[in-house]
């Protein structure tokens, strides 16, 4: 016969387990409140307290199930992504009737002017059932070694993002958003290593919106925003930015320095030694350096986004060709391979993390 102790350890393994298994609902309910704009709707009523028959007066629908809307509310306030109170009768309310409002997290969800640091897009991108498929495919990528999304699909993302414009649309609205984020934490914490810069690189750098950025900051600094050849062609043109077409793996152009933001957690170790190598050729042996925004991996670190981290090793997993996120041995190992035997980690106040790096 078990005993107590034992019979509570049994359960608590079949909670952990069964929360685990089920660890989706919260993702799509979270998705569903987005794609609905209720927060949103919510934050129109200056944020709460708001009453169910409000929130569902917003959404547009002939026939809306509230029976419905109210079992997501109920877990989303569970998870903290709204909170809810009852109210009392004399409140102008029905008896005992839940009053909806926005805890601080919820704000990332918000959309539209004024909010361009949102998550929302985020949310939608990754949850979208042309994203979920891959992890499907996990089991046999690791009995065959072959590319999650490449099984799901039948070609690589990039490929499959040329092919599908709706595609295409969602993912560079999930990565813009990423990016607004990470690039206003680097700002923030890096003033001085880009004060000391007179030209830099953006490899990877899209239409030229991080660098625009960073020279709205920094005007003394000219930007070059280079990318392929197709991409560059749509760039807006900005004071102080050049923007070039090319490939990484052949060539990367002069400056005193090199950005990489979030490009290198896309490649295998072999390709990312190819990029090392051509920045180090691309910078000053003497005082170059590469400037790297991508998240140095923490297995057993507690901080609030070491979770987060591990996650998006397995989003890489799922989506890349051999791309994955890295702890700090697994940089250091690229690094000294790409001829850069010196580096420092700065934190930020976001995901990811600055990796500065010399070939001297």
């Amino acid at each position: 016969m078990e005993s107590l102790h034992e019979t509570e350890a049994t359960l608590i393994g079949q909670a952990h387990i069964s929360n685990l298994m089920n660890a989706y609902a919260g993702s799509m309910a979270l998705k569903c409140a987005v794609e609905l704009r209720i927060p949103d709707i919510i934050h129109s009523y200056g944020g709460g307290p708001v009453a169910l028959a409000q929130i569902a007066s917003r959404i547009p629908s002939p026939s809306l199930e509230t029976a419905y809307l109210a079992r997501i509310m109920r877990l989303l306030v569970r998870e903290n992504i709204f909170s809810a109170n009852r109210c009392q009768p004399d409140d102008g309310h029905e008896s005992h009737e839940t009053l909806y409002s926005l805890p601080p997290s919820s704000r990332w969800l918000l959309q539209g002017p004024g909010f361009e640091l949102s998550l929302a897009p985020v949310v939608l991108m990754l949850n979208h059932p042309w994203m979920m498929s891959p992890w499907h495919c996990f089991g046999d990528c690791i009995k065959t070694g072959g590319i999650a999304f490449e099984m799901a699909h039948g070609r690589k993302i990039w490929d499959f993002a040329l092919e599908n414009p709706e595609f295409n649309r969602l993912f560079n609205d999930g990565m813009a958003c990423v990016s607004r984020i990470t690039i206003g934490g680097i700002i923030e914490v890096y003033k001085d290593g880009f004060e000391s810069i007179g030209s830099l690189v953006d490899v990877g750098g899209g239409i030229g919106k991080n660098l625009v950025e960073i020279i709205k900051s920094f005007p003394h600094i000219q930007g070059i925003n280079y990318d392929l050849p197709h991409v560059v062609a749509t760039a807006p043109a900005h004071d102080g930015v050049t923007h070039v077409g090319g490939n990484m793996f052949e060539t990367i152009p002069h400056a005193d320095a090199v950005l990489m933001m979030e490009i290198m957690h896309h490649w295998g170790d072999e390709d990312c030694v190819k990029i090392l190598k051509n920045c180090r050729k691309a910078i000053p042996k003497k005082n170059g350096k590469v400037i790297i925004a991508n998240i140095v991996l923490k297995a057993e670190g507690d901080g609030m986004f070491d979770k987060t981290g591990l996650v998006m090793d397995l989003v890489m997993m799922a989506l890349c060709s051999g791309g994955k996120e890295r702890d700090e041995p697994e940089w250091k190992k690229i690094l000294e391979e790409g001829g850069f035997p010196r580096y420092n980690i700065i934190k930020t106040p976001c995901l990811q993390s600055i990796i500065e790096a010399y070939p001297l």
